[in-house]
């Protein structure tokens, strides 16, 4: 009897720690470091989490995953990879790094040999760190973060991973929009973010509602299954609103590799000398030191021989002008602005520029943003915690309107030149989720058609950039082709026509919305008949 008393004690106690540590979990997954925070449910201040032993620092983890050999533990993550000195191991393909920015992309390059896919390894990281937090919080939400470039694809891996998590909400902040919340700027700003990461440069203008007596803004939020954050929420409804973005797959860890083949043109960049070519990168975008001041790294090359990596400041930002790094941006910032008009925004709207990631820390990166942006104020925010802090700002009840990046065009039969051409359904820039439809009539192209396929794709714009990798080293290129079309659904979605159609005859009118998810849905009516089409969703876009 005593002893149901004991237990019964305990569990009353135990129920009130867990109440306790109810709240919002934070991770933002990194190139090179993973940033998790937790903020309880009362009002507390954010909490950068010590995960021992797979943290560097509260709240970093590096973003490294190992296999081992070992049957109990077969993956390592993070600082226990470094404490092991397995970073160095030659044993390359046990070593996955450097995974995020493959995750979604079509084509991985032999540049990243790892033998654990991008995927694998950027679950096993999420899912080491859910499996540990959640041994000490009740995790009511789960906030993840999103680049930019590969925003549709990222999302629909990150539900994947989380869909086995025991968590009454997830949801998904666009990177550069969760920064503007971490540089804590006031209700009414309208910012440029620029995100430079390990293996991303996201930029986006934001404008943050509020001020004069209205309503707090919030973080960018992506709610997955149509919820509206607690999807019960009965609060009034308010806006952030993304104006404009636009983001390209490349970062910091490319810039480690200018620096090993500019060095040392003849060796192979190993895990070892990258990790010294980036520790040569971060020295030397020290804002104190001389532009003329070599700094030198002992390395082993290949065959064990000594050797050194030496660089000066100015050497490093000639290697950067050279590889097209500035060209890049600023060719980000005319798309993120051009966007930004679509929704009567004009330079002079903007408050302040945040800087954020690490390689925002690099001099000529804020230098040639303030030639651009004139006299607008800057905001340097901490570099690596910024994402995190910002995704955590959530509201229960509001609802985000963001602005599609790449716009959504719809392959169709132009009964005038009788052939098929791409019609532009939502351009870049429109804002989500749609608050009027778009009704579209098709027509048939040949007689006795019994259906009418769906097939959507994504505009390519003229000038953009793109990386690919010539011999393992990263290269800038453009896109030269004008009104270039990619198709984006995989299953091609065919409405059937009863009865068939005819050529030149009016068929069918559809009715396109973007939902909460970002999901490109349809339905219609039969113009023949009047029956209606039932909806379908043609997918995600962006």
């Amino acid at each position: 009897m005593e002893n149901n008393k004991i237990d019964q004690l305990e569990n009353i106690q135990q129920d009130e720690i867990n109440n306790n540590d109810f709240g919002t979990l934070a991770i933002d997954l990194g190139s090179s470091t993973t940033v998790v925070v937790f903020q309880k449910e009362n009002g507390e201040s954010p909490e950068l989490l010590d995960l021992p032993p797979i943290s560097r620092s509260p709240g970093e983890i590096p973003s490294l995953i190992w296999e081992s050999s070992e049957e109990e533990e077969k993956y390592l993550i993070g600082q226990q990879i470094i404490d092991l000195n397995l970073i160095s191991e030659e044993k390359e393909k046990n070593l996955s790094q450097d995974f995020k920015r493959w995750i979604g992309s079509p084509e991985i390059d032999p540049i990243y040999d790892s033998k654990i896919s991008p995927e694998k390894a950027g679950e096993i990281l999420i899912h080491k760190i859910w499996g540990k937090v959640s041994e000490k919080f009740n995790i009511k939400r789960l906030v993840l973060t999103a680049p930019v470039d590969t925003y549709r694809e990222y999302r629909t891996w990150i539900v994947n991973v989380c869909n086995s998590f025991k968590v009454k909400e997830i949801a998904l902040v666009d990177e550069p929009t969760a920064a503007a919340m971490g540089a804590g700027l006031a209700p009414g700003s309208t910012l440029l973010v620029l995100d430079f990461g390990g293996s991303t440069i996201d930029m986006s203008i934001v404008a943050l509602e509020g001020g004069e007596g209205q309503a707090s803004p919030i973080a960018q939020l992506v709610r997955f299954d149509g919820n509206n954050l607690e999807g019960k929420s009965t609060q009034v409804l308010r806006t952030a609103k993304v104006l404009g973005k636009a983001g390209i797959r490349i970062g910091g860890k490319d810039i480690d590799r200018w620096i090993s083949h500019h060095l040392l043109p003849e060796e192979k960049p190993t895990n070892s000398i990258l990790r010294k070519a980036e520790e040569l990168k971060c020295e030397l975008s020290n804002i104190n030191i001389k532009e003329t001041l070599v700094i030198s790294k002992q390395i082993k090359n290949n065959q064990n021989e000594e050797k050194f990596l030496k660089l000066s400041k100015k050497g490093l930002e000639e290697l950067l002008i050279e590889k097209g790094l500035l060209k890049s941006i600023k060719k980000l910032f005319n798309q993120t602005i051009n966007s930004a008009k679509r929704n009567s925004f004009e330079l002079k709207d903007l408050d302040s520029v945040v800087l954020v990631g690490g390689g925002s820390r690099i001099p000529l990166i804020k230098n040639f943003l303030s030639n651009i942006c004139n006299s607008i104020p800057f905001l340097t925010p901490p570099p690596i915690e910024a994402i995190a802090l910002g995704a955590l700002n959530l509201t229960p009840g509001v609802q985000v309107k963001d602005v599609l990046n790449k716009g959504v065009s719809l392959r169709c039969w132009n009964k005038k030149n009788e052939k098929h051409i791409w019609h532009p359904l939502f351009l870049a820039g429109q804002t989500w989720p749609t608050n009027k439809p778009l009704e579209i009539i098709l027509s048939a192209s040949i007689n006795d058609q019994l259906s009418i396929d769906l097939i959507i794709g994504e505009p390519q714009e003229e000038g953009s950039n793109e990386i690919i990798y010539i011999d393992g080293l990263p290269t800038l290129t453009t896109i030269e082709s004008k009104d270039q079309i990619k198709k984006i659904n995989s299953t091609i979605i065919s409405i059937p026509l009863d009865p068939p159609g005819r050529i030149d005859q009016d068929c069918i009118k559809l009715i396109f919305n973007i939902n909460d998810n970002c999901q490109l849905e349809v339905e219609g009516l039969d113009l023949r008949n009047n029956n209606s089409i039932k909806n379908y969703n043609l997918g995600g876009i962006r």
